[in-house]
């Protein structure tokens, strides 16, 4: 008979439940699903542990791009809870100084009032380049926005300014593991998946093509696709 475990998404940064949205329907036919909230606080490991205390007992996992760095965290704290893993447009590194000086200035715009200044910032980087014209998914991400808040979006920095490095502990990854990413992500480049691909012993990476870092909404029918396909793998 085929696993039912129940499957938790987590999103990712200023994200909400609204960035599964689209693949969700397709998922469901195949077990119960939720989606974690990760705004209530400040921490990789205090997110983790909340999202531990309300989910199943045992469930497979998914994170996009942000949900990748709390399932790392998630796999730190209680790796016999999860069946199997789904990182999406995800990376195990930390942050280069560069990239934490960019976050603490949108930290503070977002105090100034400006989160959604600076999500039109980051849009380029959060779509293909084909698709930066997307009014509709341009207005997905300021809906998350208002989701969110000034407050979520600063408690999500917060957390991924501090996470450790993923990388050492991929190797001690054994449930059945799907890497995704997009041909064309302008914010972790495919190079970070086939990393941690490359590092998850027997894992699956998987390619959307013409994609980008948003790759639930771009890409809806390639995603549902690879995640019912990883649902359906058997355990070995």
């Amino acid at each position: 008979m085929t696993e039912t475990l129940p499957l938790v998404l987590v999103p990712g940064l200023a994200s909400s439940s609204r960035v599964y949205a689209p693949v969700i329907p397709s998922l469901w036919r195949l077990r119960p699903v939720m989606v974690a909230n990760h705004l209530r606080d400040n921490s990789m490991e205090a997110i983790a542990r909340r999202i531990l205390s309300e989910a199943p007992a045992r469930f497979a996992l998914a994170g996009h791009s942000m949900g990748g760095y709390i399932a790392f965290e998630i796999m730190r704290q209680a790796p016999e809870r999860v069946a199997r893993l789904a990182l999406l447009n995800t990376s195990a590194r930390p942050d280069t100084p560069e990239a934490s000086a960019r976050r603490r200035m949108q930290m503070q715009m977002a105090r100034d009032g400006k989160l959604h200044e600076v999500l039109d910032m980051l849009f380029p980087q959060f779509v293909h380049p084909s698709r930066v014209t997307d009014d509709a998914l341009r207005q997905l991400v300021h809906d998350m926005a208002d989701d969110v808040g000034a407050e979520g979006f600063i408690n999500n920095q917060t957390a991924i300014l501090a996470r450790p490095d993923s990388r050492p502990g991929l190797g001690t990854i054994r449930c059945p593991t799907l890497v995704l990413t997009s041909d064309q992500d302008m914010l972790l480049p495919n190079e970070l998946s086939k990393e941690i691909a490359a590092g998850i012993p027997g894992a699956t990476l998987t390619i959307i093509p013409e994609c980008g870092h948003m790759s639930q909404p771009e890409r809806p029918q390639a995603v549902a696709a690879a995640l019912s396909e990883w649902l359906a793998t058997r355990q070995s």
